[in-house]
């Protein structure tokens, strides 16, 4: 009866090791990535170079006098400074090439050097600050960290960018940058970081802190996987979340966490829908009336200086911030300030008029709006273009209703509606191009009304069913948002009330349009080139996770955020499939780098919601699998 029982023990002791391997890091997935068990620990002082220049000495090696300037090594990179010009990264002053590991560190400019200084200084905070003791990733009771009695240390972090940064860098059209990586730790303590662009180094520094815990001793810092060899690019060169401002206010301070959790991982567009019918929070200079009529509140503003700190925050993360003012529907606001430009403001009935109360659409056949648009854009297009390549002017849900009421149409034809819509369109996008940005749209512009767009708009699609594959067939650019998979906010419940009797008996039980809840598994589960063709592919950008805010707001927005947005920017990065399989990414396989990244989202700030009960987290990733 015990015949078997040699090679139960076996499978027993393969199931439950004595010293579980620890988790394999990194968030979202590299493409190539080997993995030793060899542990080496990190201190403090390692000693970092960009290019072969010091990035930061620890304080036993600063030489007692300043080095004397050098050329630029064969393999260093030349900056583009802010004026454009070209400038060799020399080592002449020791202050500005040398940084301390200080919490926070802000770059000064736009140059290479300073982007990866900041970096270096962001990812040994995030290893050194977060106090990730990684208790939580294995059973209790069991061994997980290496003794303390022999040291092996990783020595230096050898930085190399091996081409130019353009100004493009900081502000790229999908595609411009390339973000890949090469990332290796050797067995003998060296750890070398090579990328064409310094954004593709802030993307491999981000992958570096990923390998770190910390010890319970907590004062030391060690990796378990040495050596590691990482090849690294993403799939998709737009990855991204949509933030709403209009429905919900969010404090600066809510916007640029999010922007650092987006950064660590690996997402590198957030899209701000600034404006609706229900607020207008922009400050506008030159319109001071659209805010301080619009806005919900005076405190509830984002003046200039506000969407610049924004948007320079994200540029030098690698996260570029582009805004929104829907239009010509969604921007019921305005009527606040100028009722003379808006129709169907606050019309009752709402459903009849819009999807969702004020209302409120721009008069299409009225040149007092194209005034006050040109007015707008003179203002507002110039200073968001000096941070993004885009400028989206929405166009979805217009209502033809809204023209019934517009005594400069009184029609809700299509024949009618439609040539007064391109020309609209064709206004708009002229301008943002004329200011130095591509115009985005929704997706009811070119597919619902038949609109002719410029070469190069870009279309973003939220309703599936098949609109990317048409869209990409009509030549389109596309970011796929579909709200079957990637619309966070879905799934919690209706924001409007019921009057008690048939109303209450048409609601129940009070879900919303866009239910169920987008789980992460969901999420996970959703292609964005599914069903097209290698050619059609190329279109696809990539894919922006969306967050209305109807029912979101700064305190709970971290918890519906993460770390879901970090699920669809693996799809994005990585792939839905996996190229060293063939097959589709495995939840099982996921589940434990999920889990791990969301407890250091946690460790960072970030108030991210756990995706499973603790013990399956603990336990081995089959423990809470559902087998057939």
């Amino acid at each position: 009866m015990f015949s078997h029982l040699p090679s139960l023990v076996t499978a027993l002791c393969l199931l439950y090791p004595l010293f579980p391997n620890p988790v394999a890091a990194v968030w979202p997935a590299p493409q190539k990535f080997t993995k030793g068990d060899g542990v080496q620990f990190l201190n403090q002082n390692i000693e970092v170079t960009y290019n072969g220049a010091f990035v930061r000495w620890s304080s036993s090696s600063i030489p007692s006098s300043e080095p004397q300037p050098h050329e630029c090594p064969a393999h260093c990179s030349d900056d583009v400074n802010d004026d454009g010009q070209e400038e060799e990264v020399l080592t002449e002053n020791l202050a500005f090439q040398q940084i301390p590991y200080t919490y926070g560190y802000t770059p000064s400019g736009f140059t290479s050097k300073e982007i990866v200084q900041a970096g270096v200084s962001r990812a040994l905070t995030g290893i050194f600050n977060s106090k990730f003791v990684p208790w939580i990733l294995h059973k209790p009771n069991t061994k997980y960290e290496p003794d303390l009695d022999k040291l092996e240390w990783l020595q230096t972090l050898e930085i190399i960018q091996t081409a130019s940064d353009d100004r493009s860098a900081f502000k790229p059209l999908a595609g411009e940058v390339d973000e890949s990586y090469n990332l290796t730790l050797s067995k003998s303590g060296h750890a070398k970081l090579t990328a064409v662009s310094s954004i593709g180094i802030l993307r491999g520094l981000e992958t570096f802190s990923q390998l770190f815990y910390q010890h319970s001793s907590g004062t030391f810092w060690y990796t378990p996987y040495a050596p590691v060899s990482i090849t690294d690019s993403p799939k998709f060169p737009h990855r991204g979340i949509l933030l709403d401002t209009a429905r919900h206010f969010f404090p600066v301070e809510d916007i640029l966490r999010t922007i650092d959790a987006m950064a660590w991982s690996k997402l590198n567009r957030l899209h701000i829908h600034v404006t609706d019918s229900q607020s207008w929070p922009l400050v506008i200079p030159s319109m001071p009336e659209l805010s301080e009529k619009g806005a919900h509140h005076p405190s509830e503003t984002y003046s200039p200086s506000d969407v610049e700190s924004i948007q320079k925050y994200g540029a030098v993360r690698g996260v570029e911030v582009y805004f929104e003012i829907d239009m010509p529907g969604h921007i019921g606001s305005v009527s606040l300030s100028h009722p003379e430009l808006i129709v169907a403001y606050n019309e009752q009935p709402y459903h009849w008029w819009c999807a969702q109360p004020p209302c409120g659409a721009f008069k299409l056949n009225n040149t007092a709006v194209d005034e006050f648009l040109g007015r707008l854009f003179d203002d507002l297009l110039p200073r968001v273009e000096r941070y993004a390549a885009y400028f989206h002017t929405g166009g979805d849900e217009l209502n033809r209703n809204d023209s019934m009421l517009d005594e400069g149409i009184r029609s809700n034809s299509s024949e009618v509606l439609q040539p007064l819509l391109q020309k609209f369109i064709d206004k708009q996008h002229e301008r943002v191009r004329e200011k130095g940005l591509t115009p985005v749209v929704w997706e009811e512009i070119p597919l619902e009304w038949n609109v002719t767009l410029g070469e190069g708009t870009v279309v973003q699609s939220w309703l599936g069913a098949g609109a990317v594959k048409e869209l990409v067939g009509m030549g389109h650019r596309v970011i796929d948002s579909n709200y079957n998979f990637w619309y966070l906010d879905c799934g919690r419940g209706q924001w409007i009330t019921w009057e008690n009797g048939l109303p209450f008996k048409t609601g129940y039980p009070f879900n919303d349009w866009c239910g169920p809840t987008k789980s992460w598994g969901l999420i996970y589960s959703h292609d964005p080139t599914a069903n097209l063709t290698e050619e059609e592919a190329k279109l696809v950008l990539g894919g922006e996770v969306a967050v209305w805010s109807e029912t979101i707001d700064p305190m709970n927005l971290d918890g519906i955020v993460w770390p879901r947005a970090s699920v669809a920017g693996e799809v994005l990065w990585s792939g839905r499939v996996d190229d060293n399989t063939g097959q589709n990414r495995s939840q099982i396989e996921a589940f434990p780098r999920l889990t791990e990244f969301r407890e250091r989202l946690v460790r960072r700030g970030v108030r991210a919601s756990p995706i499973s009960q603790e013990f399956c987290v603990q336990g081995e990733p089959w423990e809470c699998e559902f087998a057939m």
